[in-house]
């Protein structure tokens, strides 16, 4: 009877074990997904900040060009 439950103890702990190493994988795999995500945010930030800044000097420049 000892038998059954160690067996099924080590049975379960090697569930535990796995479920364990899936969530730790998973939990790597979001962590790379946010910090993507975080430069992805950057770059377009940067490229907005660009844009606005193109926009400011034509306008500037077209402002120039009407006195």
């Amino acid at each position: 009877m000892k038998t059954i439950w160690v067996l099924t103890l080590v049975v379960l702990a090697g569930c535990g074990i796995e479920t364990a190493g899936t969530a730790a994988t998973e939990a790597a795999a979001k962590k790379q997904e946010a910090e993507q995500a975080q430069a992805t945010m950057t770059k377009v930030q940067r490229d907005l900040d660009a844009a606005n800044q193109q926009m400011a000097q034509r306008t500037a420049q077209a402002a120039e060009a009407t006195r």
